[in-house]
């Protein structure tokens, strides 16, 4: 059967895409921020993911006004990196896996997720942004992605109960996958940051390395928080953090392997932890 062992959680500052494409990652402004992914590049050498199930949101690329899926899943064979008004980025179309996609999505929601099914989206910096912080500048990537779109743009969002619900129903799905994958969960977004408005630039350091110290054992706390609460301490874009929830939810009992955290990039806080489970006794 598929298995899974081992997550991560990351920001996916759309600035740092761009850093990397025109090859700027290892200047002195830049080189702290990337440094932290240097052991990240050789952890998942290791760790060699057939499958990689992306969790993000989309940035109005894919869905707009007219609509809002509140958990959408890629189903398609392949996904093209979007045009966010520059230009698409110059990276690897990402190869879907629609086989376990379909699976996925029928015992998600035969266990009461209503997912909303995409045979044909275009993937902005929410997906391709990670990729390219794990995995650097490849001719085509590694691994199979299946994408998991999550409404963190308008009210109202999922509540972190129901994305931590979410990753244990993906967990017991990809269980139930007959062939052998080896399939990691990574929940993207955040941290604090506020794009707009009178708090535009906010950055809420206490409340971000509070968050990290709590996902591996206080998961069911994080939950407990609102998008109202998670916009008061965070901003109004740091609510994307309920998505690394989806990830931990995901795995069982775990160790932290790695953690890096650097501000400010941009006008944001970047986050990043890798779990890997622990056997049980």
């Amino acid at each position: 059967m598929a298995n899974i062992h081992a997550g991560l959680g990351t920001s996916h500052i759309p600035l740092l895409g761009r850093i990397i494409d025109i090859g700027d990652s290892a200047k002195p402004d830049w080189a702290p921020v990337f440094s932290g992914f240097e052991f990240t590049k050789q952890w998942i050498q290791k760790q060699a993911p057939d499958v990689i199930i992306l969790v993000y949101n989309d940035h109005a690329t894919t869905f707009d006004m007219k609509f809002i899926p509140t958990f959408a899943i890629g189903c398609a064979e392949e996904f093209k990196p979007a045009d966010e008004g520059y230009g698409a980025r110059p990276v690897p179309i990402v190869k879907g896996a629609p086989e376990l996609a379909w699976h996925l999505t029928e015992q998600l929601i035969l266990n009461g997720f209503d997912m909303t099914v995409v045979n044909e989206m275009d993937v902005d910096h929410g997906l391709t942004v990670p990729l390219s912080m794990v995995f650097g500048q490849v001719e085509k990537w590694p691994c199979r992605v299946i994408p998991l779109a999550v409404n963190t743009m308008v009210y109202p969002a999922p509540t972190g109960e129901r994305c931590l619900a979410l990753g244990k129903a993906l967990r017991k799905a990809i269980e139930q996958f007959p062939a052998e994958l080896n399939v990691q969960v990574w929940g993207t977004g955040g941290m604090s940051h506020q794009l707009l408005g009178e708090r535009a630039g906010l950055i809420n350091q206490p409340w971000d390395i509070s968050f990290m110290d709590r996902l591996k054992d206080n998961a069911t706390e994080l939950a407990k928080i609102s998008q109202e609460q998670y916009i008061r301490e965070s901003g109004t874009e740091g609510s994307e953090m309920v998505m690394w929830l989806i990830m931990r939810g995901a795995l069982n009992r775990v160790k932290e392997v790695h953690r890096h955290y650097h501000v400010p990039v941009s006008n944001t806080a970047l986050g990043h932890i890798i779990f890997e489970e622990e056997e049980l006794p």
